[in-house]
């Protein structure tokens, strides 16, 4: 194995390439110190049992005392978690997040009588409240949006026991990221040379990606060898995922986990469904470019193997980091100074953790704390990473900007709009890069790069949405989730998404056993909403000018304080439509048209 394939260790990482942990706590001392402390929220929250309905002066002491609980508890979770997340290996940060969620329960057992008791204060009485407590009325929106609950929130001891079950409900997940993360190992691949190279995580994107033909195969034959030896505890564990959702939904009165999920964002069913209904209406652009892709790539078959490697094979893009943070800063600039300024802060502030090394959480994400956003990466020089690096800092300043326009109570944005301002940096991106290649191989190359983006947010991520909603309607009726179950389903699902020039090998039925979100209650849907909304607020941006980006920028620093479909359409775009998808995959079409006219012989 070559020394330029090793996987560090934590403490070989540079310390300009990690994320300044240290800005939430100096030390893991002063952590434990802060969680000592945070132990009398207990009793702090429960002295309000009983008498939220005796006065608005009370019940506005109440909800500051609760937006403090939640700024202290945020940055005891973004520390135990962002420090677990770089090496998931270390029982001593296990251990911090352990006992936090156990404190977590008693807090919101503490708190369970918090719903019963705002609803049962009359109307009027409430809007006395208003009234006669000078800055109640900034919690107007937020206990509306809970007393709209009332058919779902049960009686106080009920609550109490909803609560209870906190801890138990995370096991799953928590089960899932300890198997997948910590402690499943994978074997090398060989190339068509017969050089090993390590499969992990974060080196498996790159390897099917590769124009190694040998290497692909092997490498993909290498991660699903070892979790076809796991399906059936794989399977278990899901099934766990789904049950608690049931339980959940059922005990809040909830028709079904999809409804109660969408209840909680304010987001209507039907946009979950329209979604699912217009990817299924376009199917005929994914078969044109499967079927586009078989024949540039020249192979008799094509398989599940073959479906990263880039189609261009004569170009080759390498982006250091360094590269990719001035290529973000550039493409960017049609947003503003004062954004393009918020980028610069956190590249030189250490918000990112870069790279990889043994034992660190895969996958990329930013964390929007109060002090800071924090990003992990797993940076590899691909152009796909250069996205993703554009991809997170647009999660992380929007974080960054709706915690410094609105109070704690309304910066926690919902997370269907969380993917737009993400994915829409992708696509200014994408926009800069075609707008300065003129060589037909190079911008072929970009094409083909826009046209995975479609591939993998837009219909991989609606197929995974397909395949949650059926495994929860599956369970829904009393069958179960056995791996046989799930592997059928899921191949199945392969098979109408990719097509009749993909050949859908076995091994990728079992690839919902790799996929994180399936643990985060009906997440995956809004990747392809997100970008459906991103492709044109990037447009408009583009288009428009100043108009868009004040538009835009709102929108960022709205936090929750409007119901997500509310602050789309405030930014230009309307998600109750399916108008939006099917927009963007006509641009889609358009560009698989170009790619056609750029490749024809």
């Amino acid at each position: 194995m070559s020394d330029t394939m090793k996987i560090p260790t934590r403490n070989e990482a540079a310390q300009e390439d990690t994320w300044a942990i240290q800005d939430l706590f100096a030390t893991d001392s002063l952590w434990w110190e802060e969680f000592n402390r945070s132990k009398g929220y207990v009793e702090k929250i429960s002295a309000y049992r009983g008498r939220l309905s005796e006065s608005g002066g009370t019940l506005l002491a109440y909800l500051r005392l609760n937006d403090e609980l939640n700024e202290v508890f945020g940055n005891l979770i973004n520390y135990a978690q962002r420090r677990s997340d770089e090496d998931t290996r270390v029982a001593e940060y296990q251990n911090m997040m352990a006992q936090l969620m156990t404190l977590l329960v008693e807090v919101n057992q503490a708190g369970s009588f918090e719903t019963p008791e705002l609803l049962a204060i009359p109307d009027e009485a409430l809007e006395q409240f208003y009234q006669d407590a000078p800055g109640l009325d900034h919690y107007r929106l937020a206990m509306d949006r809970t007393r709209r609950k009332r058919a779902h929130i049960l009686s106080e001891p009920e609550e109490a026991i909803l609560a209870a079950a906190g801890e138990m409900s995370q096991a799953p997940d928590n089960v899932y990221s300890m198997l997948n993360d910590a402690d499943l190992a994978f074997p090398d691949a060989l190339d068509s040379e017969g050089q090993a190279h390590p499969v992990t995580h974060g080196t498996y994107i790159p390897l099917v990606q590769s124009k190694d033909r040998t290497l692909r195969k092997n490498a993909y034959d290498a991660l699903y060898s070892v979790y076809g030896q796991f399906r059936n505890t794989s399977a278990a564990v899901l099934s766990a995922q789904i049950k608690q959702l049931q339980f959940f939904a059922k005990a809040r009165k909830y028709p079904s986990t999809l409804h109660a999920a969408l209840d909680q964002t304010e987001v209507p069913v039907e946009v979950y469904r329209n979604l699912i209904d217009a990817v299924h209406q376009n199917m005929d652009k994914m078969y044109r470019y499967t079927a586009l892709r078989k024949k540039l790539l020249g192979v008799d078959e094509l398989h599940m193997y073959d479906l990263y490697t880039p189609i261009v094979s004569d170009v080759d893009i390498k982006i250091p980091f360094g590269q990719a943070k001035e290529l973000t800063l550039r493409a960017m600039a049609p947003l503003g100074e004062d954004y393009t300024a918020l980028l610069r802060e956190g590249f030189s502030s250490r918000w990112i953790d870069v790279y990889e090394n043994q034992g660190k959480r895969s996958g990329a994400y930013s964390a929007g704390a109060r002090v800071h956003p924090f990003v992990l990466l797993n940076y590899k020089d691909t152009l796909n990473d250069a996205f993703t690096l554009a991809h997170e800092m647009g999660h992380a300043l929007h974080s960054y900007l709706s915690n410094k326009h609105q109070s704690i109570t309304y910066a926690e944005y919902v997370i269907f709009v969380a993917e737009v301002a993400s994915t829409c940096n992708e696509a200014l991106l994408m926009q800069h890069l075609l707008g300065k290649t003129e060589d037909k191989r190079g911008r072929a190359y970009l094409i083909n790069y826009f046209l995975e983006q479609f591939r993998t947010t837009l219909y991989r991520q609606t197929m995974f949405a397909e395949f949650e909603l059926k495994i929860n309607e599956l369970a829904q009726r009393g069958e179960g989730l056995t791996a046989e179950a799930l592997c059928a389903m899921y191949k199945e699902l392969n098979q109408l998404y990719f097509g009749p020039d993909v050949v859908v090998d076995d091994q990728i039925a079992l690839e919902w056993a790799r996929i994180p979100h399936f643990y985060y209650d009906y997440y995956v849907y809004q990747y392809a909403t997100g970008y459906a909304a991103a492709i044109a607020l990037s447009r408009r941006i583009l288009s428009e000018g100043k108009p868009a980006v004040d538009r835009y920028l709102d929108f960022l620093k709205g936090g929750c304080s409007k119901d997500p479909i509310a602050l789309l359409r405030g930014a230009g775009v309307d998600m109750a439509s399916p108008d939006p998808i099917n927009e963007a995959l006509d641009l889609f079409g358009g560009l698989i048209d170009e790619m056609e006219a750029l490749t024809r012989s």
